[in-house]
């Protein structure tokens, strides 16, 4: 579980990313969780970004995909979603 500093550390560095993935109308996949698991197991943080013709509710979206990732939400803006997840490797040092 992380703090709220450790939340507005990893917010911080986010913003200097781009939305690496993108969720449109076919909504979540199997494919997808795999993807974005591996990904957060290289890096850590990730950005998602929901496309308008994504009918799923959006925080329904960031809750399964934080679950089935088994990530943490760090933020939800706009329509992207922040996620978080230590790897092996701890490549983020929070504070």
């Amino acid at each position: 579980m992380l703090t709220g500093k450790q939340k507005r550390y990893l917010r911080a560095l986010a913003t200097k990313e781009r939305a690496v993935f993108q969720i449109g109308k076919e909504g979540l996949s199997h494919n997808l969780f795999k993807t974005v698991s591996d990904y957060l197991e290289a890096h850590e943080l990730v950005k998602v970004s929901v496309l308008k013709t994504c009918d799923t509710d959006f925080d329904e979206l960031a809750f399964d995909l934080a679950m089935y990732t088994e990530s943490e939400v760090v933020q939800k803006i706009g329509r992207t979603i922040v996620l978080y997840r230590c790897s092996k490797e701890h490549l983020i040092t929070l504070p």
